[in-house]
């Protein structure tokens, strides 16, 4: 094999790490261990390894663009998400690209190959509910492209990203339901291959647990769409030992299981109090009008595109990724508050 030829895939292939690895060890990354330094750079030196010029050279060039992968524009929570990375990234003369994966897996993996075929600057991504496997991000990273994750973020790559405090949100909704006499509470989950679904779940059983209130595990159900807290309402609200309330892991459920217990001539809150998450447009609304869980979608965007612009403007290839956690605030409205 001619030097010219020898690639950081190449290296990584014979030692059975990723080429990620490799261009940190090359770099002397601290993250990477002195071993593996020195393996890497003992088996770059056999083999003649040169950096690519031609690679370098178009890789400091900029497109001016970033890719935005979202699992559903329809989303009300989504749509603020954008309008804060568009209002960040106009600013600074960048354009966005933006791909919504439908919820689908194959769709994110062909997002993520079309935004690196357009030679973006960086991406900024929320993974869809069936993404379980990440060699597509993973191939972000080798490629150098920043990537920040936002709400829905992947839990095997460390990268930056912007989410809010799931787990404590969901524990104040949780709580305010139990301060208004609730004893008999059910869950209706997202699904829990995504982080922000166990947080949800666990601040939800934390809140219960800390007020010696009984966790039905028959009560908590996956069902995150309107469609499905509308049959699961009909299921679970039929019979004597029906739930006094419900906690919805995001608004939409919320309202189909609100349209259910209507058509079961049930009286919300009285008979049974709900709340929401994410405070979208329809929460003001419904009636009676949700209570949900602020989750900032406006300032998630904008904080995610500027860490993102950060990372691209001042080249920064070596970092240690951070975290922002925002929090989540309890909008308190008339489907929860019962009469005292």
């Amino acid at each position: 094999m001619r030097s010219s030829q020898v690639t950081i895939k190449d290296l990584a292939k014979q030692l059975g790490i990723s080429p990620s690895t490799v261009s940190r060890a090359l770099k002397d990354h601290p993250d990477i261990s002195e071993e593996t330094k020195k393996a890497v750079k003992e088996l770059a030196q056999q083999l003649k390894y040169q950096p690519n010029a031609v690679a370098l050279s178009l890789k400091h060039s900029r497109s001016h663009t970033i890719g935005v992968i979202i699992p559903e524009i329809v989303h009300y929570f989504f749509s603020q998400v954008i309008s804060g990375i568009e209002d960040v990234a106009y600013d600074a003369g960048f354009t966005v690209i933006i791909c919504q994966s439908n919820e689908m897996f194959d769709r994110e993996v062909s997002n993520a190959k079309a935004l690196l075929s357009h030679r973006v600057d960086g991406i900024l991504v929320s993974i869809s509910k069936e993404t379980s496997d990440f060699e597509h991000l993973r191939n972000v990273e080798d490629g150098n492209i920043p990537m920040v994750f936002f709400d829905r973020v992947c839990p095997e790559i460390e990268a930056d990203a912007v989410i809010i405090d799931d787990y404590q949100a969901a524990y104040d909704a949780t709580q305010h339901l139990i301060e208004q006499g609730c004893k008999r509470i059910a869950h209706f989950a997202g699904p829990l291959n995504l982080i922000i679904g166990r947080k949800r779940k666990e601040g939800f059983i934390q809140a219960l647990k800390d007020y010696n209130i009984p966790v039905y595990e028959d009560l908590i159900v996956e069902a995150d769409s309107f469609e499905t807290g509308h049959q699961t309402v009909k299921q679970l609200f039929k019979g004597p030992d029906r739930p006094d309330s419900l906690f919805a892991v995001n608004d939409l459920t919320a309202i189909g299981a609100i349209q259910a217990i209507h058509e079961l001539g049930l009286k919300i809150p009285d008979d049974v109090a709900v709340t929401g998450f994410s405070d979208g447009r329809f929460s003001n609304i419904v009636n009676p009008k949700l209570t949900s869980v602020d989750q900032h979608g406006y300032e998630m965007g904008k904080t995610a595109t500027e860490i993102l612009l950060k990372r691209i403007m001042e080249d920064q290839r070596e970092y240690t990724p951070e975290t922002r956690v925002l929090k989540g605030n309890l909008i308190v409205r008339n489907s929860s508050v019962k009469k005292s």
